[in-house]
C-alpha cells in the first residue's frame, strides 16, 4: 500500500475515533456542542493524533487506549485555533476553506468552545485509565498533555505571541515562541504516544527532542506559505501575520533562508528517528511530508 493510501487509511479511522468522543447535540446548552463540534469537524490532517498513533506503535503500542489520548489531542489543538481565530487575536474569517466558529457562532459561543474544548480534552483522555491495563502510563501520558498543552507550552507561546504584535522581536525571543506556541502540542502526541507504548525515559526524551524540531519547521514553512500561497490552496487567509503586524521568520530572514532552515532541521528530526531500530516508516514519511508541505 501506498504512503497515500496508508495515510487516507489512518486519517479516515482517526476522523472516526475522534467523532465517536464528541457530545451529542441536544439539551439546552446544545449550541455550545455544536459550535465544538463544527470546530473539531471542520477539517484539518489530524497531524498531533497520527504523531501519537505512530509513536505509540513505533515502541510496539498495539491496543486501543492510545484512541482517547489522540482524541483529546485533537480537541486542545482545535480549542487554540477556535481562539486564534477570534478578533481579539488573528481576526480571521476563514480556516480550512471553511467559516471559522466566531464567524458562525458569534464571538460569544466561539470563546465558550474554545474553553469547552480545553476542558472536555482532559475528560476525554481521563478513560485512558480504565482502557489502560497501566494506569501508571496514562496518568504520566495526561501530565505531558497538560503541562504542554498550559502555561509552560502553548498557552504561554501564544502569550508571547500576542505581546509581539506591533512590535519587531528578536530571533531567539521568536523561536522561543514557535517551539512553545506550535512545538509543545507535536513533543505531547509523540511524547503521549512513547509513554503508552511503553518506551523508556530516554526514548520519550529523545521523541521530545524530535518533535521540537518538527515543530520548529513546521511553523516556519507556514510562514513561507502565508506569503507564498493562497486562500484557494492554503484553506485560509494568507499574508495575516502582515496583517496583524507580526514578526516571522521570514521577515526576519527572507523565504530563502527560511527554506533553508526548514530543511536543516527536517534532516536532524529525520536522522534522530532513524536511529530507532524498529523504525516507524509511515511515521518517517509522514514528518518528512508534513515538513514540505505546500498546504
Amino acid at each position: 500500500m501506498s504512503f497515500d493510501e496508508q495515510l487516507s487509511d489512518k486519517t479516515a479511522y482517526i476522523n472516526k475515533t475522534i467523532k465517536g468522543y464528541l457530545p451529542k447535540k441536544e439539551g439546552f446548552q446544545k449550541t455550545i456542542f455544536q459550535a465544538m463540534n463544527y470546530s473539531v469537524l471542520a477539517g484539518g490532517k489530524r497531524i498531533r493524533p497520527l504523531l501519537m498513533q505512530e509513536t505509540y506503535r513505533l515502541f510496539g503500542g498495539k491496543g486501543k487506549e492510545i484512541e482517547p489520548l489522540m482524541a483529546a489531542i485533537e480537541m486542545i489543538h482545535t480549542s487554540s485555533l477556535v481562539h486564534d481565530d477570534l478578533p481579539c487575536m488573528d481576526n480571521d474569517e476563514y480556516r480550512r476553506g471553511k467559516k471559522t466558529t466566531w464567524a458562525v457562532f458569534g464571538e460569544d459561543m466561539a470563546t465558550l468552545a474554545g474553553d469547552a474544548l480545553l476542558l472536555y480534552a482532559f475528560e476525554v483522555a481521563s478513560k485512558a485509565f480504565e482502557m489502560s491495563c497501566d494506569p501508571q502510563k496514562a496518568g504520566r501520558a495526561i501530565h505531558i498533555l497538560a503541562n504542554k498543552a498550559g502555561i509552560y507550552g502553548m498557552v504561554g507561546g501564544q502569550v508571547v505571541d500576542i505581546e509581539a504584535t506591533n512590535t519587531k522581536i528578536a530571533k531567539d525571543k521568536l523561536l522561543y515562541t514557535y517551539r512553545l506556541k506550535t512545538g509543545a502540542l507535536l513533543e505531547a502526541s509523540m511524547m503521549a504516544g512513547a509513554t503508552m507504548g511503553g518506551a523508556k525515559e530516554e526514548e520519550i526524551r529523545a521523541m521530545e527532542r524530535i518533535a521540537s524540531d518538527i515543530g520548529l519547521a513546521f511553523q516556519i514553512q507556514d510562514d513561507i506559505l502565508d506569503v507564498t500561497s493562497s486562500i484557494e490552496i492554503l484553506g485560509k487567509t494568507t499574508f495575516s501575520d502582515e496583517k496583524n503586524h507580526k514578526t516571522t521568520y521570514v521577515t526576519l530572514e527572507g523565504v530563502d533562508k527560511a527554506g533553508k532552515e526548514v530543511k536543516a532541521l527536517s534532516r536532524r528530526a529525520l536522522e534522530n528517528l532513524a536511529q530507532f531500530s524498529d523504525s516507524n516508516h509511515f511515521l518517517y514519511q509522514l514528518i518528512e511530508m508534513l515538513i514540505t508541505r505546500e498546504k
